[in-house]
């Protein structure tokens, strides 16, 4: 018997300005599916993707595409957590597994802003994923992503002993690359120390576009980690005239590294002098992360 096709899921998205406010535009097809969007009242329009499946199986394929007009301010989050299941062994026809994908476009027009915060992914044993983002700024435009990865089901004591996470981020202004960075986890870096040192969770929260006047946004971003478990750096980056930030998480737990982000997130809305964040009605945080933040 042949192997069966994976599923490829579709979502094509179009913020623009209203008014003083921002909506969308777009469609989905399964297993994706658009929520309904919301306002909170600081003219930011936030929108949850639902990936009804509750997984993704080995050969499934995800593809975004996300269009943010000039001026348009928005957040895109997921409903649940990315569950990427196992596929290394489970199949005698393809015993070596088969890649589960997700492909970002993401872009973004003049005076853009746009924030893209997800749920974490949780790579079960055997699990392979690969995903490539590329956001493209025009003038003026700020871009902010957030990912957090968990390597196995810790909490059922599973281990990643088989199976690999990909990731590749690509920002640029026009033909001048802003950050690549490509980034692979699997069991050969579990246990290395300058890999993951035998934690399970690993973040990267990246801030494009926005020039930084000097280190002191980054110390008190640094501060933010206060009280939350795990390895958390903070660093500028700057190519081509532009900057911004990028932080990074290792560490124990996803909550840490989620409520670090969000700081930081609040962080950076005050420094641009926006109103502060509201966290999306769909994040499970039974604490406020914001509450650290000072």
């Amino acid at each position: 018997m042949a192997e069966q096709p994976g599923w490829l899921g579709t979502a094509t998205l179009v913020f623009f300005r209203r008014g003083r406010g921002t909506v969308h535009q777009g469609g989905a097809t399964a297993p994706l599916k658009l929520q309904r969007g919301y306002d909170h009242g600081d003219g930011r329009w936030q929108l949850p993707l639902l990936h009804t499946a509750g997984g993704l199986v080995g050969g499934d394929q995800l593809a975004v595409d996300v269009r943010a007009g000039a001026g348009s301010q928005a957040l895109i989050t997921t409903v649940a957590a990315q569950k990427i299941y196992g596929s290394v062994g489970r199949s005698r026809q393809v015993p070596e597994g088969r890649w589960s994908r997700q492909s970002l476009h993401m872009h973004l027009a003049e005076a853009a802003d746009l924030e893209w915060m997800p749920q974490e992914t949780i790579l079960f044993d055997a699990g392979l994923f690969e995903q490539h983002c590329l956001v493209e700024l025009a003038r003026d435009a700020v871009w902010l992503g957030v990912e957090v990865v968990r390597l196995g089901c810790t909490a059922a004591g599973q281990r990643l002993n088989r199976g690999e996470w990909r990731s590749r981020l690509e920002v640029w202004r026009g033909e001048h690359p802003l950050l690549i960075d490509p980034q692979r986890l699997s069991a050969e870096g579990r246990d290395c120390p300058h890999g993951m040192d035998t934690e399970p969770v690993y973040g990267t929260l990246v801030w494009a576009g926005v020039q930084l006047p000097d280190g002191a946004l980054l110390e008190r971003c640094r501060s933010d980690r206060r009280g939350l478990a795990g390895t958390m750096v903070c660093d500028a980056i700057a190519e081509a005239g532009h900057a911004g930030l990028i932080c990074r998480y290792r560490g124990p737990s996803t909550v840490a590294a989620r409520f670090w982000f969000a700081r930081v997130w609040a962080r950076l809305r005050a420094f641009r002098q926006l109103p502060p964040p509201a966290l999306p009605r769909v994040w499970p945080f039974q604490e406020n992360p914001l509450l650290g933040a000072s």
